[in-house]
């Protein structure tokens, strides 16, 4: 028997709680692992639904090939005539830190000023605009990885030329306006499930920038089991804490939702912060939403089960 829903994935531990939501309430679906996988151009789509839970960060955890295996597959099954949620369209958003600025610029949110780059000595003809401290960060995100504060253009300089490996695997990297804010108000990270509002929680990040809300990652209690490495590594600092936010602004959370109907985001989550100045700044689109149940609960519902509402509804959209 064919299945109704394919789950594309990469990461099994994220996806247990999804798969067993969706055993549960009986839906035929099967996992399609792209870390190790082949398609052909005249298979037709098996499933009515494809749903994408690839991650950007695939290549910290030895699964660099994953992501375009991920991106060509859905383009190949979008020309077929399948319905991929958080489709070829979206995850190539979210593998580009620098298409998400652009979006944002285009849609007048107050985002961070960015800029891309290939070549450090490409940034010197741009001194005049750097300001200092700055975030660099790679333009294919995930978890944190390979992000850093620097304080001056010869400390990037000298971060590439120590390794030039730290390029790998998508060659492209931003230099990103730092915005300061208060650490213990910490971060917003809003998540929405077909185009609606699931929950907001804020995010203390005591300096972290990996801020999985996967329990797997990030733990309620105890040591996770992440793969990313802290950053800065010589920096000792608490983990990362998650609160329920219920008192989330209307209008922030309206200009979430702008954000997700412009990037055409089925599920995922959109981060913001609130700067010393007062600014309120969007920064982050995130395809691969990893809930968290514990905040969730604080809400009253287990948002796996809601995430398998929305996706019993596509199938019967789809007949």
């Amino acid at each position: 028997m064919l299945p109704n829903l394919i789950v594309l994935h990469e990461h099994p531990e994220w996806q247990k709680p999804l798969f067993a939501a969706l055993a549960r309430r009986g839906v035929a679906f099967e996992p399609f692992d792209v870390t190790r996988a082949a398609f052909s151009n005249d298979e037709p789509p098996r499933a009515p639904l494809y749903f994408n839970q690839a991650s950007p960060s695939a290549y910290i955890r030895g699964n660099t090939r994953a992501v375009p295996l991920a991106l060509a597959f859905m383009r190949a099954l979008e020309i077929g005539g399948a319905r991929v949620l958080n489709g070829a369209h979206v995850f190539a958003l979210e593998l580009s830190k620098s298409t998400q600025a652009s979006l944002l610029r285009a849609l007048r949110i107050d985002c961070p000023r960015s800029i891309t780059f290939n070549d450090v000595s490409a940034l010197r003809a741009r001194e005049r605009e750097l300001g200092w401290p700055a975030v660099l960060k790679p333009d294919q995100g995930g978890s944190g990885a390979r992000i850093q504060v620097v304080d001056s253009l010869a400390q990037v300089e000298a971060i590439f030329a120590g390794d030039p490996g730290v390029w790998l695997p998508d060659n492209l990297f931003l230099l990103q306006e730092y915005l300061a804010h208060d650490p213990d108000r910490g971060i917003v990270r809003l998540e929405f499930v077909g185009g609606e509002l699931l929950y907001a929680m804020r995010v203390v990040t005591h300096g972290r920038f990996n801020l999985c809300p996967s329990p797997v990652c990030n733990p309620d209690a105890g040591a996770g089991s992440c793969e990313v490495p802290s950053q800065p590594p010589q920096v000792e600092a608490p983990p990362v804490e998650f609160y329920p936010f219920p008192e989330a602004p209307r209008d922030a959370i309206d200009t979430a939702m702008r954000i997700v109907r412009a990037a055409k985001l089925d599920v995922g989550g959109i981060e913001y912060l609130e700067t010393d100045d007062g600014r309120r700044v969007f920064y982050d689109i995130n395809a691969n939403s990893n809930l968290r149940p514990s905040v969730a609960a604080a809400f009253g519902f287990d948002p796996f089960e809601r995430v398998v509402d929305f996706l019993e509804g596509q199938l019967a959209r789809r007949g």
